[in-house]
């Protein structure tokens, strides 16, 4: 079983109710990855759920989670022919950690409009990129390979750009093929874009994540470009596309985070 799929793992404890153990594979500094709870708790609604389209996930990071049980509450409030709507909160210790609204669209074969206004991003080939290493306290280095373009990578040697974004390729260290769970927690994956033009901080802990999936990737390596454009009051925003590399977009994701100069 992949790493990913264990930490993935849910039982179901009633009706609505899931409880699994979040894993210590997915950190950031010491701190479970935004995307990877998002994953979680995405995985007990689709228990709930049988659409599987272009789903939109959007969470509101409410107190900080760490590895240990973990309980999902979900919660279907709406549900047509085309949508189902839910809710789903997510448990430690008896309170509230996240909580997470998703949409689910029932598949379409007559869609007729594919436009891109807006091409997949213009990336280093992998070879001449620069991967980012094992580092301590971040395991999620450790499961997941990500690889940033020269023009934005300076800020891991010092050489701190005037434009915050960060841009390359992301895939698993070892080979799984890609799904809703797997695109949510890549989504977030990458270094903050603040850094490419700050440096290192001691953390941009997330407030809020959207991600809107459009397509399931057609390749196990992914680009993708992440673009922050205003700092302030202590308040980033990030806008992230992941494309795959037949040129189809993968998905569109906005988050906004704290702006921490330390600890």
């Amino acid at each position: 079983m992949h790493i990913f799929d264990r930490d993935m793992t849910l039982s179901q404890d009633g009706e609505n109710r899931f409880t699994g153990t979040l894993s210590d594979s997915w950190l950031i500094n010491n701190v479970q990855n935004g995307g990877y709870m998002m994953a979680f708790i995405a995985k007990a609604m689709l228990k709930l759920s049988n659409k599987r389209a272009t789903p939109i996930i959007t969470a509101n990071y409410i107190l900080r989670c760490k590895p240990g049980p973990a309980e999902v509450r979900v919660e279907q409030f709406s549900s047509t022919a085309q949508f189902d709507r839910l809710q789903a909160s997510l448990f430690q210790e008896g309170k509230e950690r996240i909580r997470s609204f998703g949409t689910f669209a029932a598949e379409k074969h007559d869609c007729t409009v594919e436009r891109y206004e807006s091409p997949p991003p213009d990336i280093a080939p992998r070879e001449t990129c620069a991967a980012i290493p094992a580092i301590p306290n971040y395991s999620l280095m450790s499961n997941v390979d990500i690889r940033l373009d020269p023009a934005c990578a300076g800020w891991m040697k010092g050489a701190l750009s005037d434009r915050s974004e960060q841009k390359g390729w992301i895939n698993f260290r070892k080979e799984r093929p890609h799904d809703i769970l797997s695109v949510l927690m890549i989504a977030d994956a990458m270094p903050p874009a603040v850094m490419a033009s700050r440096g290192m901080m001691a953390w941009v802990p997330t407030i809020e994540l959207s991600v809107n999936i459009r397509n399931m990737p057609a390749s196990s390596w992914l680009k993708f470009s992440l673009r922050t454009r205003f700092i302030t009051c202590g308040l980033v925003e990030e806008d992230g596309e992941v494309w795959d590399e037949a040129g189809n977009l993968v998905s569109i994701s906005r988050q906004i985070a704290q702006f921490r100069t330390g600890s």
